[in-house]
């Protein structure tokens, strides 16, 4: 096979919601600050003080995104360090607070292992999700008539599946009970509007997500409330110590700036038609739930995911087996545990994450080397989709 562009694995890239490619406005923007603001912000000398006015200047056009004050914005290395210095606050002040820390069964290891590094058992409570995998309103409801909620952490879409989770709704109703509220948005930053994110106590981002370079993220804090992530610096007006890494938030913000609003589901959804018409057994996760446009997670009949990952691989396209953070520790997927998949179902699991200028003939490319995969591994006896015909594309 010919070694293919740039170009062309980019149109068969879709593991997005592992990380994204450096845009050309983030390059741009983090080429121009090394040359210009390389200088240590915290430092006193004229081109330091430059340095740090330029900081403030990203952080002003970030909080004019986010519609906030600038000083709720603390840049970080990106989101997995915000999110544990969340769950640290949240665990020296969960007495004030009142309550338990509660959290859904779906969230990013970074949170609910940071959830059981920093708090004890009794001090959780997790909310399971419906089988499609949507945080458990009901149940969250029983929670906060009770009493029982000191501090609430939900992120705005699942890294998996795409499902929405309704962040908007529960940022409401922590609001009425002065119950302080985090949103891990990791996921949701870069394919969807940032309207209404200002509402949330805490929120968590990463750049390499929507476009920009990985190791930087910006964490959103209420304002007075003593947050401090990380100590041993003045730096982020004392939320956060260690240099600033300006050639990179530069990047981080050029890339937002760029992002569009909204990804459009479409070209998923007729790829997800096409599949199940070309292997009817088939099962969608989350399908019948409002998820991310970019993001489709299904079982597959028969054979391993990494059979069919590497088979993918070798016909140049990238898909995942599920959370990159966790594929590589051969444990079960909390998300799939919480949606009620079996282990042996687990095995069978593939993630497709599109770029958001992914069109039609891209998700066209996939269904054809999904087929060509299928075709090459055959049909193997006491699989549950022996029997099922070979359709091929002409067949639709």
């Amino acid at each position: 096979m010919q070694r293919q562009s740039e170009l062309e694995m980019m149109d068969a890239y879709f593991d997005a919601n592992a990380t994204t490619p450096l845009s050309q406005a983030a390059s741009e923007a983090w080429i121009a600050a090394s040359r210009q603001h390389w200088h240590n912000p915290s430092s006193l000398y004229p081109q330091a003080i430059e340095a740090k006015g330029f900081l403030e200047e990203l952080r002003e056009s970030l909080a004019r995104m986010l519609d906030c004050p600038f000083g709720r914005i603390v840049f970080t290395g990106g989101a997995t360090e915000a999110n544990n210095g969340v769950l640290r606050h949240a665990a020296g002040h969960l007495k004030e607070y009142g309550g338990v820390f509660v959290t859904s069964a779906i969230e990013h290891p970074s949170v609910a292992e940071g959830a059981e590094f920093f708090l004890r058992a009794e001090q959780l409570q997790q909310i399971g999700v419906t089988p499609e995998g949507v945080f458990d309103q009901d149940v969250f409801s029983t929670v906060v008539q009770s009493g029982q909620a000191g501090f609430v952490s939900l992120m705005a879409a699942n890294n998996e599946t795409g499902v929405w989770q309704p962040w908007q709704e529960v940022a409401r109703i922590c609001r009425e009970e002065r119950i302080p509220f985090h949103c891990d948005a990791s996921q949701w930053i870069g394919k969807e509007s940032l309207e209404g994110l200002a509402s949330c106590d805490f929120v968590t981002a990463s750049a390499h997500k929507f476009g920009g370079p990985p190791g930087v993220g910006f964490l959103l804090i209420p304002e007075g409330s003593g947050f401090q992530g990380s100590v041993g610096g003045p730096q982020e007006r004392g939320h956060r110590g260690g240099t600033e890494n300006l050639p990179a938030i530069a990047a981080m913000v050029a890339a937002l700036q760029d992002c569009r609003s909204s990804v459009n589901g479409e070209f998923r959804d007729q790829f997800e038609s096409d599949l199940v018409a070309c292997l009817p057994a088939v099962r969608l996760l989350g399908a019948g739930a409002r998820r991310l446009g970019n993001t489709s997670m299904f079982v597959l009949p028969e054979h391993k995911n990494l059979r069919w990952l590497t088979r993918l691989g070798k016909r140049g396209f990238a898909v995942s087996t599920g959370s990159a953070c966790s594929a590589g520790k051969g444990n079960p997927s909390r998300v799939m545990q919480a949606m009620g998949c079996g282990f042996e179902e687990m095995g069978r699991v593939l993630r497709i994450s599109s770029l958001p200028d992914a069109g039609a003939e891209d998700w066209e490319g996939l269904l054809d080397a999904l087929l060509e995969v299928r075709d090459e591994l055959g049909s193997g006896a006491g699989n549950s989709s022996a029997g099922i015909p070979k359709i091929s594309l002409a067949d639709l």
